[in-house]
């Protein structure tokens, strides 16, 4: 038992042994030789990001030139001799000639104006004219005719009193004339409507200079009725009868209205006078003929404000108007502007600005359209003044002078 003991131990040392050998070898096989010495590697370069227009690769090195193959600049040739500066001839303008004057037009005649217009009264003329000429051309004048002779004129806003006369008058001349022909028939018409307009009233626009100053003419309606055009168109007329003429905006409440009365103006040469809009209008209307009479003009037109015959304030503000212009010498004339299509209507405001100011004349716009000629008949019944002057369309020469014979001619037809 001892023997084996003695044999484990010793084996056991035996193995350490070997162990310890083989240990030993493997160190000195890793170990480097000492005479050989140390390979230091450079690291590695860290890779840079791109820039802006740059590609990710490393820049590689451009070919460096030596000194024999730099080219040196040119030596700088000497400045020419800078040359004599031109002299520019300054030439004064007067203020005048450095603005852009409009053109200036020259308005149509206003003779015989009214009968190249006839055709404008083409719709009245089947309305009255035709339908009387056809219903006095039966070959029996019953009652039930002149009923629908009344009912015609009546239709058309001549109005209840002056159609009575007119029937009456028709039936009294055709008992007595008898057998009628066309010819005849237009005739009787003719004269006696000449007569119911009345061909005798004087319809001249009082637009002369006098020893007081220029002649003002005041020009009044209520608002859409055409009012500032109509001035502006009125005063076309007066140029194209050689009168010399400034206006006056003194339509204040209407945006607008002063910058078109200012358009017509300057295309017949006119001064407008104006001011503030929201303005007083009496105002601008006394400068204005203070400014006529300074300048030695003519006419003086004011564009007064379009006034609601039912705004009992704004009419006394029209009255006041007349009031202050009339310190500088009387008003001429107050020309009232109604639209012919209204018809009755027109006449209610009629009689309420003849309360206000003294109408002396009428001007009857819009009378091409499905207006009835017979608005001029009554309209001159209700206030007792004449109707001046017509509009017959939208051009700028559509205002004509009022000619009843003329007129009635366009009613009735060749």
């Amino acid at each position: 038992m001892e023997y084996v003991i003695l044999a484990v131990v010793i084996a056991v040392i035996a193995v350490g042994a070997i162990a310890g050998l083989v240990v030993s070898g493997r160190r000195r096989q890793q170990l480097p030789p000492k005479s050989q010495a140390p390979v230091i590697t450079a690291p590695k370069p860290t890779p840079q990001e791109p820039q802006v227009g740059e590609e990710s690769a490393p820049p590689t090195e451009e070919p460096r030139r030596t000194v024999e193959e730099v080219e040196l600049p040119a030596e700088p040739e000497a400045p020419e001799a800078p040359e004599a500066p031109e002299v520019v001839e300054v030439v004064e303008v007067e203020p005048a000639e450095a603005e852009a004057v409009p053109a200036v037009e020259v308005p149509e005649p206003t003779a015989g104006r009214l009968v190249r217009l006839r055709s404008r009264l083409s719709r009245s003329q089947n309305s009255l004219g035709k339908g009387l000429l056809s219903l006095l051309s039966r070959e029996h004048l019953d009652e039930d005719t002149w009923e629908e002779i009344e009912d015609t004129l009546l239709t058309a806003d001549v109005g209840v009193a002056p159609t009575q006369e007119l029937v009456e008058r028709l039936r009294t001349r055709v008992k007595v004339l008898g057998t009628r022909t066309p010819e005849e028939l237009r005739a009787l018409l003719r004269e006696e409507l000449v007569e119911l307009i009345g061909k005798d009233s004087d319809r001249t626009v009082r637009s002369t200079k006098h020893e007081e100053g220029p002649a003002v003419v005041l020009v009044v309606g209520v608002n859409g009725v055409g009012k500032t055009t109509t001035t502006g168109k009125l005063a076309r007329v007066l140029v194209a009868d050689g009168r010399s003429v400034v206006l006056g905006a003194a339509d204040t409440f209407r945006a607008a209205a002063a910058d078109q009365l200012q358009t017509w103006g300057e295309r017949v040469g006119a001064r407008t006078v104006r001011g503030p809009e929201g303005g007083d209008p009496a105002s601008i209307a006394f400068d204005a003929v203070k400014e006529g009479i300074a300048e030695g003009v003519d006419t003086v037109l004011i564009d007064t404000a379009g006034r609601l015959h039912t705004k009992t304030g704004l009419m006394d503000e029209l009255g006041k108007v007349k009031r202050v212009v009339e310190k500088h010498g009387p008003v001429d004339e107050v020309l009232l502007v109604l639209d012919a299509t209204t018809g009755q209507n027109g006449l209610i405001q009629a009689r309420v600005f003849a309360e206000v100011v003294d109408i002396t004349g009428i001007v009857l716009t819009k009378l091409d359209g499905t207006a009835k000629g017979g608005i001029v008949v009554a309209v001159q019944r209700e206030l007792g003044v004449p109707v001046k002057l017509i509009g017959l369309g939208e051009g700028a020469d559509d205002l004509a002078p009022f000619e009843p014979g003329a007129f009635v001619d366009a009613l009735i037809g060749d």
